[in-house]
C-alpha cells in the first residue's frame, strides 16, 4: 500500500506545558535511495537510506530571541513526522531500521542557533520511537544556505556508535529551499551499512546496545 500523508500546511500541536503552537510546513519530500553495485561488484541485498524532509517557515528568522522554545517543540514533533515518514518511505519495519542521521539548512534570515534548536533538545526521542529504539546519539549536521543548498547528513548505527560499517552519510537538497525565513530538516534512516563494508571493527552482530557506544 502508498504511503499517504495526512499532515496539512499549519501543523497544530500541543507541548508537554500545555501550549498549543502552530507552524507552517511548506512541503515535505520522501527520497529514496538504493545501491544495487560497487566497484563492479553486486551488493546483495542492496544498500537502501530514505530521507524524509520537510520545509518550514521559521517563526524566530530576523530577529534575536533568547527564547527558542518554540523551535524545540516544533523539533519535537519534527522528529515523529518525519521519523514515521522516512521509515514507511523505506518500506521497512522499524525494528529493521539499522542507521539514522539528522540535518537542517537554515535560510538567510535565520541562525544556526534556531537549526540546533529543532534538531538537538527534543527531536531524537520521537525519532527512536519512530526506529524502534535507539540507544546511540543521532548524527547531526547543520548549515545556513540559499535555494538548492546541500547538504550530507551523517549516519551511524542506531544502538553503537562504533560500528564503523555503518559510518555513512546521505546528500539532500531540495531545489527550491532554503527561501530566507524558512528552514529545511532532514531525517535520514537506512536498514543497513555501507556498500561492502570491510575496514573491521564492531560488527552489528556483536553490537549490545546499551551505552551507545557498543
Amino acid at each position: 500500500m502508498a504511503f499517504r500523508p495526512t499532515y496539512v500546511h499549519k501543523q497544530v500541536f500541543a507541548s508537554k506545558q500545555g501550549v498549543c503552537l502552530v507552524y507552517s510546513i511548506r512541503k515535505f519530500l520522501d527520497i529514496v535511495e538504493e545501491t544495487h553495485t560497487e566497484a563492479g561488484r553486486a551488493v546483495s541485498p542492496c544498500v537502501r537510506k530514505a530521507a524524509a524532509i520537510a520545509v518550514i517557515e521559521n517563526p524566530a528568522a530576523g530577529l534575536f530571541t533568547e527564547d527558542l522554545s518554540a523551535l524545540v517543540e516544533i523539533g519535537e514533533s519534527l522528529g515523529r513526522l518525519l521519523g514515521e515518514r522516512a521509515v514507511a518511505a523505506l518500506g521497512a519495519d522499524p525494528g529493521q531500521i539499522e542507521s539514522y542521521g539528522k540535518a537542517a539548512i537554515v535560510g538567510e534570515n535565520g541562525e544556526l542557533e534556531h537549526a540546533a534548536a529543532i534538531l538537538h533538545p527534543k527531536l531524537g526521542a520521537p525519532l527512536r520511537v519512530a526506529v524502534g529504539g535507539g540507544a546511540a546519539l543521532v548524527p547531526s549536521a547543520k548549515k545556513r544556505g540559499g535555494l538548492g543548498a546541500a547538504i550530507d547528513v551523517p549516519l551511524g548505527h542506531k544502538n553503537a556508535a562504533f560500528v564503523r560499517s555503518h559510518f555513512d552519510a546521505m546528500e539532500i537538497r531540495v531545489a527550491d529551499a532554503p527561501r530566507r525565513n524558512e528552514i529545511v530538516v532532514a531525517v535520514v534512516v537506512t536498514d543497513s551499512g555501507r556498500p561492502l563494508p570491510r575496514i573491521g571493527g564492531l560488527t552489528v552482530a556483536d553490537v549490545i546496545g546499551k551505552d551507545g557506544l557498543r
